[in-house]
């Protein structure tokens, strides 16, 4: 297995392999960049097909951390990390104990936090280990509220950028993923009037969003065939591929996933088609945010820098339109120079 030559590794600091034989943890660590402060990111537990496959996630996902800080306004650089495991079944104070260790070795220039698979009562047995730990309940918690609010604000400003409207009422959303954010996400569009079109891995998940948002539920394949105004990524990555976008029927793609895009490509293909793309790491910032008031913590604090967002995308819209590049492209160049400015 390469790592220099993966075009996902992008220049990367530091990437850490971890394993712990009695725990049976198997970890991998990446630092994509702390020019603009200490990398900061989740981490995520999944049952990955391979070590390849772990790897690559572990690093585009660390890569859009550094993007995603930088476009808030953050004082954070960007890491992420994987836990290769059933997160159902593989779970256990050792493991997460020994994961702390790890982290603890690399002296505060990682600091993680929950994501996919990770709960915070899981983070709380990682803090026994370290400090280097951020999300925790008693303090910011859980940001999944948080980041589904600016995903709505995100949308919002997508809506105003297509269709020149203020107002979300009667305009028809396909949500892939209804868990944690995605349910969120669902309860501020169904009361700002939007119909919802849901789908989800998990049956019970969709039961609640039916039953509480009036949500019409529909196959886990089926959701790339619906004639909606906007398509919401709200669960793993690269959902926009060679195989679906000759699908999609939006006008929006807008949601919560990191690494939406399959491949860089996809965000100009998606221009070509007359869709709108809302770049992952700038709508999805709302967690890392919130999480960056953690030390003297205030929720209104924390929603008023998450409505930045709103503007953020628009003036990413705006350039789009204006230099006929796609958003991620622009979104990736402000993200850079941001960095590049931080740098000197």
């Amino acid at each position: 297995m390469t790592v220099f030559n993966l075009d996902a590794f992008d220049e990367h600091e530091q990437v850490v392999f971890c394993n712990d034989e009695k725990s049976g943890l198997k970890s991998i660590i990446c630092i994509h960049s702390t020019a603009l402060g200490p990398a900061v990111g989740g981490c995520r537990m999944w049952e990955y097909a391979n070590d390849e496959e772990a790897l690559i996630d572990a690093l585009r996902l660390s890569r859009g951390m550094t993007y995603k800080n930088a476009m808030a306004g953050l004082p954070f650089g960007g890491g992420k990390a994987v836990i290769l495991g059933d997160s159902k079944t593989m779970k256990s104070d050792q493991l997460f104990k020994a994961y702390g260790r790890f982290l603890n070795n690399l002296n505060g220039r990682y600091v993680t936090a929950e994501d996919v698979g990770i709960t915070t009562a899981d983070m709380a047995i990682v803090h026994t280990e370290t400090n280097f730990v951020a999300g925790l309940e008693g303090k910011s918690g859980d940001p999944s509220p948080i980041t589904a609010y600016g995903v709505y604000k995100g949308i919002m400003a997508a809506v105003k950028h297509k269709f020149g409207r203020d107002s979300i009422e009667g305009i028809k959303v396909s949500v892939q993923g209804v868990g944690h954010v995605g349910y969120y996400l669902c309860r501020y569009l169904h009361e700002e009037g939007a119909k919802l079109i849901v789908t989800d891995i998990n049956q019970e998940s969709i039961d609640k969003v039916v039953n509480e948002f009036n949500a019409t539920a529909v196959g886990i394949d089926e959701i790339y065939d619906q004639d909606v105004e906007i398509y919401a990524p709200c669960a793993l990555g690269a959902t926009i591929n060679d195989e679906t976008i000759s699908r999609l029927k939006c006008t929006i793609v807008a949601g919560a996933a990191n690494n939406q895009l399959a491949e860089d490509r996809h965000g100009t293909e998606l221009m070509q088609k007359g869709i709108l793309y809302a770049p992952d790491y700038v709508i999805n910032a709302g967690g890392i945010i919130n999480i960056s008031f953690e030390e003297n913590y205030s929720l209104e604090n924390a929603m008023q820098k998450v409505d930045d967002i709103y503007d953020t995308l628009y003036e990413v819209f705006e350039t789009s339109a204006r230099e006929g590049n796609s958003t991620n492209y622009i979104a990736d160049q402000l993200a850079r120079d941001r960095i590049a400015r931080a740098i000197r």
